[in-house]
């Protein structure tokens, strides 16, 4: 169980976000302690994540420090793995202290049966061709073999074909991942609260007799989700508190 109020955030793309983008999310980093129970990143906090043994990419250094801090504080952190940064290892879990999670996360988050996934893949048809090249990227023999180029040149060629990812995520206005949520939250064992990110759209709504969510994309505005036992609620970080701007009441 993740203890409320649980702020979830999701794409920020740091690496080729603008700075103020980093720096919101630093201050929001800066004022959890005291205020939140636990933070959940539902993927793409980075643009380009990977590991090699002695070496981390430069981008989001001080978010990084910043989720360090929190984690020594005992504050739990989760970080689901997204299209962008499905690569974590040992310098997010041992290091910086994170539960890296890849694929679907269910448990209690805040008082809700919830799951949560990036959504990257999830629509039928559209997603076919990503989910086999989804399969290859992350075979442990294309990791391996990724990990004898140079840091820098690897980190040249992510971010090339990571533009081209961006440019591609859902163009239906996230009505795909919608969809997904209705069949899932009309289903058999639906959650009280299904989560998604990737589309990079804001949205919190009832369907049937659960709540889907989506927090929207962090490098558009710094949106969030706040979770709590009697609402679940999409804020904006205006640099000093959260602003609520929609709330649904758990059933």
């Amino acid at each position: 169980m993740l203890p409320a109020p649980v702020y979830l955030l999701s794409d920020a793309h740091l690496g080729v976000a603008p700075a103020e983008t980093e720096r919101a999310l630093v201050t929001l980093l800066r004022a959890m302690p005291g205020e939140a129970g636990a933070l959940v990143i539902n993927g793409d906090l980075f643009d380009f994540w990977f590991e090699w043994r002695h070496v981390m990419p430069r981008a989001g250094l001080r978010v990084m420090g910043e989720l360090a801090r929190l984690t020594d504080l005992g504050l739990p952190v989760l970080w689901i793995a997204g299209n962008h940064d499905c690569w974590g290892g040992e310098i997010l879990t041992k290091d910086v202290g994170v539960v890296y999670h890849e694929g679907e996360w269910r448990g209690n988050l805040g008082g809700w049966d919830t799951v949560i996934e990036h959504g990257d893949g999830l629509r039928e048809k559209e997603d076919a061709p990503y989910r086999r090249l989804r399969a290859v990227l992350r075979h442990p023999w294309a990791i391996r073999a990724y990990r004898w180029l140079h840091p820098d040149f690897a980190t040249r060629l992510a971010l090339r074909s990571s533009h081209t990812s961006r440019n591609m995520r859902p163009r239906d206005g996230g009505e795909g991942l919608r969809q997904v949520a209705h069949q899932r939250l009309h289903g058999e064992d639906a959650p009280q609260l299904l989560v998604f990110g990737h589309s990079h759209v804001a949205s919190l709504e009832r369907i049937g007799r659960g709540v889907f969510a989506n927090p929207g994309a962090w490098l558009d505005a710094p949106r969030l989700l706040r979770i709590t036992p009697e609402e679940v609620a999409l804020a904006r970080w205006d640099g000093k508190a959260l602003v609520k701007e929609q709330a649904l009441a758990q059933a």
